[in-house]
């Protein structure tokens, strides 16, 4: 029988991190510049590693392999395989990320080898005084007018910015172009993809003093031109229900701000659930089995369970991701 797990954080050290993902998950490290942590990842050379239990030691890769439906769902191992579908982080950005976009589904499997595309949301945890972020255009720009405005240092003229504060949430399809700024912490879900197309890096350099590459002429025919209103997915903060924020064929996440309990129904979810702790403590009972969690903690349900009871202890936020 599957049981909810946790996996050890995998640190990435980049030049743009900052130092507040170790005390924010409680974890003691020597890395500085810590800029994400990979919560659950499926992605080649990345595998997430079971932190506890009797299935400690083994890669996700492996649990899909050996439980397929139980584990993720009998429709997602169907349309994924072997592959876990999505990708979850904690970003912490000191200083501003490259501009970039990430192709779709059909683009990357043309270019990278029957690669996913990337699409994914943002829900801000935290945030500096005066910290933004850029995602959309704010005009109508031809291929030809882009390359030339990333030529001339330009872009961020024509790109939409948003001051954030904790609890925003942002959409970001496929070939939207976007970049997160200096002072966000932000919890991200993605598909499981590695393929990003930076399109403007400031000049900046990297950790190895060299300049980081860039891939102009790539992101030209990923980028999607379309000028929306807003990029800025709104709901109305609601303490103990369940809030949906956002719902793609890849993946439905909902927040819960939670001071008493919630019981949610998974029987018809034909799906894992992932669990991201984003504020305070409690515990998760999934078929009468009871899982701490706090803070900085991400916990995958597996599709098998039937039912989850989310219990704080005091108070606790949590957003849950599953696959329609």
């Amino acid at each position: 029988m599957l049981y909810p797990l946790k996996f050890e954080p995998i640190l990435k050290t980049i030049v743009w991190g900052g130092e507040k993902i170790a005390p924010y998950k409680g974890i003691e490290t020597e890395q500085k510049h810590i800029g994400e942590s990979w919560e659950l990842s499926g992605v080649a050379g990345n595998e997430s590693v079971v932190a506890e239990g009797p299935l400690k030691g083994k890669t996700i890769a492996q649990l899909v392999k050996e439980y397929k439906g139980e584990l993720v769902g009998e429709h997602v191992y169907a349309n994924t395989g072997d592959e876990f579908p999505l990708l979850i982080k904690f970003i912490d950005a000191l200083t501003d990320l490259s501009i970039q976009v990430h192709p779709n589904d059909e683009l990357a499997a043309v270019r990278h080898n029957g690669s996913k595309g990337k699409t994914e949301m943002w829900y801000v945890v935290a945030a500096d005084e005066g910290a933004h972020l850029l995602a959309g255009l704010t005009e109508k720009i031809t291929p030809e007018q882009y390359a030339a405005k990333v030529a001339d240092g330009t872009i961020t003229d024509v790109l939409a910015r948003y001051d954030v504060h904790p609890g925003d949430v942002f959409f970001l399809p496929a070939g939207r172009i976007h970049a997160i700024c200096g002072g966000c912490f932000i919890a991200e879900i993605q598909q499981t993809s590695n393929i990003t197309y930076r399109i403007y890096d400031y000049g900046r350099l990297g950790l190895d003093g060299k300049p980081r590459e860039v891939h102009t002429e790539l992101a030209k025919d990923a980028i999607d031109y379309t000028v929306y209103p807003d990029y800025r997915t709104h709901y109305s903060p609601e303490q103990d229900e369940e809030q949906e924020v956002v719902s793609c064929q890849y993946f439905t996440t909902s927040i819960y701000d939670l001071t008493l309990p919630y019981a949610k129904d998974l029987s018809g979810i034909d799906s894992f659930m992932v669990v991201m702790c984003l504020a305070g403590e409690g515990t998760l009972e999934v078929d009468g089995e009871e899982v701490p969690v706090h803070q900085g903690e991400t916990v995958l349900i597996p599709a098998a369970a039937d039912d989850i009871c989310f219990v704080p202890d005091g108070s606790m936020k949590v957003l849950t991701s599953y696959i329609r």
